[in-house]
Parts: structure tokens; sequence; C-alpha cells
């Protein structure tokens, strides 16, 4: 292959574990044990966030509704909004001061107002966790506070921070805020990499004594995103650090493109017995692709279809798969659909093309 595209091996990363994938692509670019369940410490918010999120979405709750601050939030320890008791606080800055101060009793407060009480909310989040593939997630809270039985795995906090940025571009800014002041209280974002890095957006710290330090990241330059996880590491400086290291290796020795949009024709296949003659093949989604730096130009694309297709053919039925390859390596292999429906042909179409492939079949013998 190419010079461009030889990549060098990764930097040695000081975490128990992590991952960094592209957000298009899903392409994992460094990882360490990605499935082991760890304590998520306050990287738990992510997901408290989302249900948050989802259930503005849906049109369940309001930026501007207000919750009632019960005595469990107001007494729970650790990073804090400094909510009083029995007050009433809108949502929107009890959303920064889960996000941007850390605040676990905004975060106990968004989980009482949605699910009633904090143990109906962790069930939400679990059920959201199951919809994502966070196969190796469980909560038990909405906080992060130490609790048997609650864990997360790098991976499944990758999966979650790509499904924040992808479901609700109206509200993940507010990840990317340096500092928010409640009840004349000014609290910093503890993620340090929004003041180093302009290119990081998201997303959250997490900090306990078992735990370690943790932070999950996203950074966006020239078009392409990457999603970046560490747990487990030794010190706030050394989570930022390691960050970095590793975004820094994604973004400088690859690159993600846009190969073909779904919906687009990428090939005609004949069909059989049909009213008509062919059908237009393409992807149900869209295909994106993460490769060497430099390595773009040597990509080849091919499509396979096996067999005769007869109709009918519904549109959206699998009908072959394509690949892509890089040099004699198959990096990308995706099913292929049919775009448009192709109703079964008349009597005398049928019998033509069902004596076509009774000769066809000798043919293919020989």
């Amino acid at each position: 292959m190419a010079q461009s595209q030889l990549v060098p091996s990764p930097p040695v990363i000081k975490a128990e574990s992590y991952v960094l994938m592209d957000f298009h692509s899903n392409r994992i670019l460094m990882q360490k044990n990605p499935h082991t369940r760890v304590e998520p410490a306050s990287i738990t918010k992510m997901m408290t966030a989302y249900v948050v999120f989802n259930e503005i979405k849906k049109g369940q709750l309001s930026l501007s509704d207000s919750a009632t601050i019960s005595e469990k939030a107001w007494r729970t320890g650790g990073s804090k909004m400094f909510i009083e008791v029995d007050k009433q606080v809108n949502i929107e800055d009890l959303i920064r001061g889960m996000i941007v101060q850390s605040g676990n009793d905004a975060s106990i407060t968004l989980a009482e107002h949605i699910g009633g009480s904090e143990e109906v909310f962790a069930s939400m989040m679990n059920k959201v966790a199951a919809d994502l593939g966070m196969d190796n997630s469980h909560f038990k809270n909405a906080t992060g506070l130490p609790e048997e039985g609650h864990y997360v795995s790098a991976y499944d906090v990758a999966l979650l921070g790509q499904a924040l940025v992808r479901d609700f571009p109206d509200l993940y800014h507010i990840y990317s805020e340096k500092e928010f002041t409640y009840n004349g209280i000014k609290q910093h974002n503890r993620n340090t990499l929004l003041w180093r890095d302009p290119t990081v957006d998201g997303f959250k710290t997490g900090h306990t004594e078992a735990a370690g330090y943790c932070l999950a990241t996203t950074s966006s330059r020239n078009g392409m995103r990457l999603i970046n996880v560490v747990m487990g590491t030794e010190s706030e400086k050394a989570r930022a650090d390691e960050t970095q290291k590793m975004l820094n290796y994604g973004f400088r020795f690859f690159e993600t493109h846009k190969l073909y949009p779904a919906g687009q024709k990428q090939a005609v296949a004949e069909v059989w017995k049909g009213a008509e003659e062919d059908v237009a093949l393409g992807l149900a989604e869209d295909l994106f692709i993460t490769i060497p730096k430099g390595s773009y130009e040597q990509l080849q694309a091919g499509v396979d279809v096996p067999g005769q297709l007869q109709a009918p053919i519904a549109q959206g039925q699998v009908l072959g798969q394509m690949s892509i390859k890089l040099g004699d390596t198959v990096v990308v292999e995706r099913p292929v659909v049919a775009l448009n429906t192709v109703a079964q042909g008349g009597w005398w179409t049928r019998m033509v093309d069902g004596m076509g492939l009774w000769f066809k079949s000798f043919g293919d013998d020989d």
C-alpha cells in the first residue's frame, strides 16, 4: 500500500479502559478493555441527561417547567448546584446545574420530577441503555454515587455519547458551556478540555475513589467527529492529557468520508417474472467510512447480488451486499436493498421468464 496509508501504533494510554470511536462510521480506532464493567461516577449523568432530553423531545417536559426540590435531593452529598429544599427551580436551570456544575441535587430533582422517584427513573435509564445496545451497563441512580450493581463500560459510554449528539442537536450544546451561575454561585465545567481544545464541545467528567478519574469527550475537526472515553485514570490532569493524546492520534492519522447517502441508486439488477425488467439497488442508511489518512483514492466498491431475482420485490427488501475494499482488504460491508417495488408480471411474462430461467439453468451448469 501507499506510504500515506501507514498508521503508527497508537500512544500508550494510562487508564483502566478506554475507547476512541468515530461518530459517523462507528469505527473503533483505539481501545482497551472496552467492555469491562466499571463504576461510572458522574458520567452517569450523561444517561440522566439523555432521559431528560428525550422527555423534552417527546413533549412530556418543557424547559420552562418547574420542579420542587425534595429533602433527599437537598441532602445528597458530593457535587452540588446548591438548590434549596421545597423551592421551585425551572428545568432549564436544573439541566445546566446537572451538566455544567455536575450537581447531584439537580440530577435527583430531575429524576424525581420525571419518574416520581429516583428508583423509577433508574428503570427508565436502563430501558434507554437496552435500546442503545449498552449491553454492559446498569443504572441504580441518577447521580453516579457508588451503589452495588451500578456500572457501565467504556464502549457503552461511547455509544451513549454518540446518541446524545445524534438525537438531541437542539439541546446538546449545553455540554459546551464553560460555567453556570445559580444562587449567586458560579461554578466552572469540570471538563478542562473545553478551555484547552476549541474543537471539544462535550461531554462529562466523573470521579469517585473506586472509579478513579473518568472523562467522556467529543471533538469535531474538519467535518470528522470523534467520541473518546477514558475510565480509571489517576488524576484530573491525567484524564485530560490521555484524552488529548487519543483525540490527536485519531485526527492526525485517520479521515472519515460519507461514501454514499441512503436511497441513492448504486446499481441496477435484472428482475425475472416482474412487471418491470429491473430494480434499483441502494443503501438503507448513509454509508460512512473511516480510513487511514490519504488512502481515499485507493477505495474500491462492489455490489454482489446472488442468484436471479424474481418478482414480487418489496421496496426495502435486502437483495445483496456492498463491499468496500482498501487494497485487498474488505473494510466495510453493508446490505443493499430494493429502492422500488417490482410487482409480479402478467401470466405471459411469468411463463416466458420461467422458460428463460429453465434454459438458463442448463447453461449455468456447463
